[in-house]
């Protein structure tokens, strides 16, 4: 029997959806702090490389100090706002079945995300899609966060030896599937700005339902 991928996958704008959630967290924290609000489509646009980037972001547009105790004490506020509440968040069509599906075909399958590990793991529990994946590895899980390679490294070396595809959205993850030396499968309908075909992804597709097609078909290349 031919030997079937290693799959990790990046969690927001690949499997779920949570842009309106991680704005609406942002409201809450900034206006706790007397701060002004913040368009989705800004908050949307600063979205991939962790939570201390996005507030330090964040904090830049509103003329503040992208630093200090205020920083932290909104990376805080956010991430305990944001880990309680999925009302907004969203999976994006099919990704349910699809997991399903690749787990029944012996897929081992990861989370890599920049996401804090806790906040990721309560986001799959709540879609209970925690028992789909082996490993979980949260933008706080090491010192190091996407794209710096160590992360998705450590994903796959809890899953098994041999070939492996990391799952992204973004030019973040394709950054970090360059420098991990691993294929790339694109889904376009999340939060990257750069065109899709410019990013080096071995698969690029719409909608979760292709996927499990289009690995069978790379993975003899692999």
């Amino acid at each position: 029997m031919a030997e079937v991928p290693a799959l990790v996958f990046d969690l927001d704008g690949t499997l779920i959806d949570s842009a309106p959630q991680i704005h609406a967290a942002v409201s809450k924290a900034f206006r706790t702090k007397g701060l002004p609000d913040i368009a989705f489509e800004t908050v949307k646009g600063f979205i991939g490389n962790g939570v201390g980037v996005l507030v330090a972001r964040l904090l830049g547009h509103v003329g503040q100090n992208a630093a200090g105790d205020l920083h932290a004490e909104l990376v805080r506020d956010f991430v305990k706002i944001y880990e309680e509440a999925h009302d907004l968040t969203t999976l994006y069509p099919g990704v349910a079945e699809v997991l399903t599906q690749l787990q029944g075909a012996g897929h081992p399958m990861g989370i890599c995300t920049n996401k804090p590990e806790g906040p990721a793991r309560a986001v799959l529990r709540h879609f209970k899609l925690d028992t789909a994946f082996d490993v979980v590895i949260g933008g706080d899980t090491l010192p190091e966060r996407k794209p710096h390679p160590a992360p998705v490294h450590a994903a796959f070396a809890a899953l098994r030896p041999g070939k492996r595809i990391f799952v992204g959205d973004s030019e973040v993850d394709a950054e970090t599937a360059r420098a991990a030396g691993v294929s790339l499968a694109l889904f376009t309908g999340g939060y990257r700005k750069a065109p899709a075909e410019s990013l080096g992804a071995r698969i690029i597709f719409d909608h979760h339902d292709a996927l499990p097609r289009l690995i069978t078909h790379l993975a003899p290349r692999l």
